[in-house]
């Protein structure tokens, strides 16, 4: 077995364990700090809209890539002193094409834009491409996607809340959800990159892929708090802890293995190809599943753990397990036993009590719990024979 899979094991058999709950300020200090940057960033830069939502002209044409490509197609696009022209966006795709994207334009303005990155490639106008979306369209596809967005939200909470039976589960998974979201938006506000509907795509696959490994998560915890009232011997936050401990493995290893393709994917579309759906999509896809996957991890059970903490029955059943442990896991000076450490040493040691107790002692002849049954009579005296040798003595 290789060392990742030993600690797996033990970990899932709760013989060593990490306290991710009783981290949890640690954790939640930092996603608010995650999300305060994010939020800096999109409301400082804001987002890099694509055509598609604001409106505007594609030029495409074939073009041999140079270090100076944009520069020259910018200021030949500029030089027709179009109508509301604005600055053009000029990218390259790959080695050999190049794409402009400019504001609305009339359609006099539209040819004459399209003839100046002709002359400017050395091809004939009716060589390059050119694509006309309009603001309105672009406004319904931002208020569709903006719209699909609030649909996932509900239809989750109503499926988690129907599936565990607890609206507690469902509130920490939208948190974790609303967390995930805004980061990812936040580093497209910070990079620059453009949204397009691909990007919008990508951020809904990383919430289902995030919604994921949070209900197994969560399911782990049901299985570990199933009756949990009934017994004084770990806490609701224990139980979580140990459930986060149980499925770390499996989503390090499921994030990893999805990371890999979706950062080929990245370098290809960004270094190779230069812009295009695949670069949109694979920065969405790979921001989404690395937060997703910490936050399966460190917020969502912790919320989790948080909002059950607070309910009368919880808050009885950590009185009586704090009463029941006492003193019986003493603390190093100046440094408190976590929890779950705790909870691990007094089931470990009641175990180990009751093996101890049915274990006979040394020395000590077996013998046997059914009655022997006297052929003689119960209580009655039994004479004494002598040897044979001294017998008629």
């Amino acid at each position: 077995m290789s060392k990742l899979g030993s600690i797996g094991a033990k970990l899932h058999r709760g013989e060593v364990s990490y306290d991710f709950i009783g981290h949890r300020k640690l954790w939640f200090t930092l996603s608010i700090a995650l999300v305060v940057i994010s939020l800096g960033g999109l409301f400082a830069r804001g987002l890099a809209l694509g055509i598609e939502f604001k409106g505007g002209v594609e030029y495409q044409t074939s073009v041999k890539v140079t270090s100076s490509t944009i520069d020259d197609f910018t200021a030949a696009v500029k030089s027709t002193n179009a109508h509301d022209l604005g600055d053009p966006v000029v990218t390259t795709v790959g080695s050999d094409k190049v794409r402009v994207q400019t504001r609305p334009l009339s359609q006099d303005d539209v040819v004459k834009v399209q003839a100046a990155i002709a002359k400017q490639a050395g091809v004939p106008a009716s060589n390059v491409s050119r694509s006309q979306i309009g603001a309105s369209w672009g406004d319904q596809i931002a208020n569709k996607a903006i719209l699909a967005l609030v649909v996932f939200l509900i239809l989750v909470f109503g499926v988690i809340w129907a599936y565990f039976r607890e609206p507690k589960a469902s509130m920490a998974a939208i948190i974790a959800l609303v967390h995930d979201v805004t980061i990812t938006v936040g580093v497209y506000a910070l990079i620059g990159f453009d949204v397009t509907p691909a990007t919008v795509i990508g951020v809904l696959t990383i919430l289902g892929y995030s919604l994921y490994d949070t209900v197994v998560v969560f399911d782990k915890v049901r299985e570990n708090t199933r009756a949990i009232t009934g017994n004084n011997r770990f806490t609701y936050s224990d139980a979580t802890n140990l459930a986060v401990n149980q499925t770390i493995v499996r989503s390090i290893n499921t994030t990893l293995i999805a990371l890999l393709p979706v950062g080929s994917i990245l370098v290809v579309g960004t270094v190779v190809l230069g812009t295009g759906p695949l670069k949109d999509l694979s920065l969405a896809l790979f921001v989404g599943i690395a937060v997703g996957a910490y936050s399966s991890i460190f917020i969502a059970p912790a919320l989790l753990a948080t909002f059950k903490e607070r309910e009368p029955g919880m808050q009885a059943l950590r009185r009586r397990v704090e009463a029941k442990r006492g003193g019986a896991v003493a603390a190093p000076a100046g440094k408190p036993v976590p929890a779950a450490a705790t909870a691990t040493a007094t089931v470990a040691t009641s175990e180990a009590a009751a093996r101890k107790q049915d274990r006979p002692k040394a020395g000590t002849p077996v013998t046997s719990s059914r009655p022997v049954k006297s052929s003689t009579g119960a209580g009655r005296p039994q004479p004494t024979r002598k040897p044979r040798s001294k017998r008629g003595k």
